[in-house]
C-alpha cells in the first residue's frame, strides 16, 4: 500500500536494525485518515470470504481491526493480554511472546465471542517472527472457528515469521513489507 510506505519513510525510524517505530501515526499516536485507508485495504483483500469477525490484540492492533471490521460492517473482538476479573467463565487462551517487548504474557478471549460458524479475519500492526499471529490463529482454532486469513499492517519481511504463516497454508497479506532497514534506510519489497 503505497500511502503506508510513504508514511513510514517520511514519520517511521528505524532504531535498529530490527526495530521500527511508527508511534506516530499507528501505535501511540494514530492517523485516522491512514487507518481507514487501511481497513478498506484489508476489506477489499478478504470482503468475498464472508468475514463474520474481525479479530485482535490488544492494543497495537485496535486501530487498523476497527476501521477494518467497520469496512466490511462486522464486529471487532480484541484479545486481553492482562487478566481480568470479568472474563472467567469459558476461556480461550495461549501465552506468546513479544518479540518487541521482550515478555510474554497470555492471551485471553471468552468463547462468547466466537464460535464455530464464524469466518474470522486476524488483524495486527505487526509481523516480525509470528509469535503473536501464532497465538491468534492457535485461539482462532481452538474455537472451531474458520480462520479465513490474517492481515498485517507491517511485515518485517527479514524475519522469519510471514515465512513460516504462509508456509502453514494461512492466507497472510501484509499491506508493507519491510525487506531491510538500517539507522539511515529502509527497503519495501515489491
Amino acid at each position: 500500500m503505497k500511502e503506508l510506505e510513504e508514511k513510514i519513510l517520511k514519520e517511521g525510524h528505524a532504531l535498529s536494525e530490527n526495530i521500527l517505530k511508527v508511534d506516530s501515526f499507528i501505535n501511540h499516536q494514530v492517523d485516522p485518515v491512514l487507518m481507514q485507508q487501511i481497513g478498506d485495504a484489508f476489506a477489499g483483500h478478504f470482503g468475498n470470504k464472508g468475514i463474520t469477525k474481525v479479530v485482535t490484540i490488544e492494543s497495537s492492533g485496535i486501530a487498523p481491526a476497527l476501521m477494518t471490521a467497520l469496512s466490511l460492517n462486522v464486529p471487532m473482538i480484541i484479545l486481553k493480554k492482562q487478566p481480568s476479573k470479568v472474563l472467567n467463565d469459558n476461556l480461550l487462551q495461549t501465552v506468546v511472546t513479544s518479540f518487541t517487548k521482550g515478555t510474554s504474557y497470555e492471551l485471553t478471549l471468552s468463547h462468547q465471542f466466537i464460535q464455530e460458524n464464524d469466518n474470522v479475519l486476524i488483524i495486527d500492526d505487526f509481523l516480525a517472527n509470528g509469535c503473536a499471529l501464532l497465538g491468534l490463529i492457535d485461539i482462532v482454532k481452538e474455537s472451531g472457528a474458520t480462520l479465513e486469513g490474517a492481515g498485517i499492517v507491517i511485515e518485517k519481511g527479514f524475519q522469519n515469521g510471514g515465512q513460516k504463516i504462509r508456509d502453514m497454508g494461512v492466507r497472510l497479506e501484509s499491506l508493507a513489507i519491510v525487506d531491510s532497514m538500517t539507522d539511515d534506510s529502509l527497503t519495501f519489497r515489491d
